[in-house]
């Protein structure tokens, strides 16, 4: 494996693990944000910037499976289905496994969309890759 690849896996793994502890992480003070930013409530542009990464450093990490279109769909499929499980999980868990966090359906549906586009842009990157 080249240093690049092991680069790239490396930060999808700290990627994951940052994710779970900042959704599990119990913090005694946040910073004050506004409640809403262009009509958006800002906990769901959070978990939807948190969540958009998923699928990308995916690709990064584990491009080599992805030689050709089929492979692409495959590929893309299985990471938007481990996203979404990521994502049900961390919202399952605040839920029953916290007293601190509530599960939130809002929360998933940020996560959701997030995953989503993300995933849709990384099938039209790497297919414009395989044409050149």
């Amino acid at each position: 494996m080249n240093k690049k690849k092991l680069i790239s896996r490396g930060l999808f793994f700290i990627y994951l693990a940052a994710v779970l502890y900042l959704c599990f992480g119990k913090f005694e003070s946040t910073p004050d944000v506004p409640g809403f930013f262009l009509g958006i409530p800002t906990d769901k542009l959070v978990h939807f910037c948190l969540f958009f990464p998923f699928p990308i450093l995916a690709f990064l990490a584990f491009d080599k499976f992805t030689e050709t279109p089929k492979s692409t769909f495959l590929f893309s499929g299985i990471t938007w289905v481990l996203g979404m499980l990521l994502a049900f999980g961390t919202e399952w868990g605040q839920a029953h496994l916290t007293d601190y966090r509530s599960g939130d359906p809002w929360d998933l549906a940020a996560d959701a969309l997030s995953i989503t586009l993300s995933t849709v842009l990384v099938i039209i990157w790497d297919l414009s890759k395989q044409k050149k």
